[in-house]
């Protein structure tokens, strides 16, 4: 029996996991941090929940499912792909209001969560088509999650723990350079080809103008938003390094 067929949206059950999980974090595995980082650390948390699951959970709906889509970018949403939607669309809420609180002032990330939130519920409960495509640009988002999430951690202990330092330094340039190429390369093509299978009207007749454009919009702010992110992290990594030849 499909575990799809219980109709309804499951993005309430999937919001009260992603609470429970930030709430252990906050006050089970992380309470002895820093009032200041808890908060941070408790959303690598529900980041690292998402992630890889998300990951997983995408390509089994695409290519893996039995009903699963042929590689069609304007193929209907399947009832698998749906749960792959509300199981993210839930954890950007989450953490989407976690920045709202704690870090108001993170413009990048509430307006790459925002845009990203766009797209997931407008494909899922407006358009119902297109959902293949989305969720190819959610594994190329969510792929980089678990050397993400273990470099914010050990950033954010670096200053008190040795160990979180080396790791820290260690692991920057190589997740600098896999976030550049998923997000600087891999992502912008996949957004072109969608673009070119819009244009040329591959959605037709099942996805609306308005809705692929705003898409395209959207994803390719989203993308320009992590493009600035990095660049700023790589601009501070050289400027460590420069500083630390002088010092030598």
């Amino acid at each position: 029996m499909e575990i799809l067929n219980l109709g309804g949206s499951l993005v309430p059950v999937f919001t009260l996991m992603y609470i429970f999980v930030y709430l252990l974090g906050y006050f089970i595995f992380f309470k002895n941090w820093d009032a200041k980082k808890k908060p941070d650390a408790s959303s690598c948390l529900i980041s690292i929940a998402h992630g890889t699951p998300a990951v997983i959970l995408s390509i089994y709906a695409n290519f893996l499912h039995t009903q699963s889509p042929k590689h069609h970018f304007a193929a209907q949403n399947t009832p698998f792909q749906t749960l792959v939607f509300d199981f993210s669309i839930a954890y950007f809420i989450i953490d989407t209001s976690h920045y709202l609180i704690f870090t108001p002032h993170d413009y990048l990330f509430i307006a790459h969560h925002m845009a990203v939130l766009y797209v997931f519920i407008t494909c899922r409960y407006v358009v119902g088509y297109g959902g293949f495509a989305i969720l190819l640009l959610l594994v190329l988002a969510e792929v980089t999650s678990p050397l993400q999430n273990t470099w914010s951690l050990a950033r954010y202990r670096k200053d008190e723990v040795a160990v979180a330092a080396r790791l820290y330094r260690g692991l920057s340039p190589y997740f600098y350079g896999f976030y550049t190429l998923v997000r600087g390369v891999l992502g912008p093509l996949l957004v072109y080809k969608m673009v070119v299978f819009y244009m040329s009207g591959g959605g037709d007749g099942v996805i609306p103008f308005w809705a692929w454009a705003f898409w395209m919009v959207v994803i390719v702010s989203a993308i320009l938003v992590s493009m600035l992110w990095v660049f700023c992290l790589w601009l501070s990594y050289f400027k460590e390094r420069t500083k630390i030849r002088k010092l030598s």
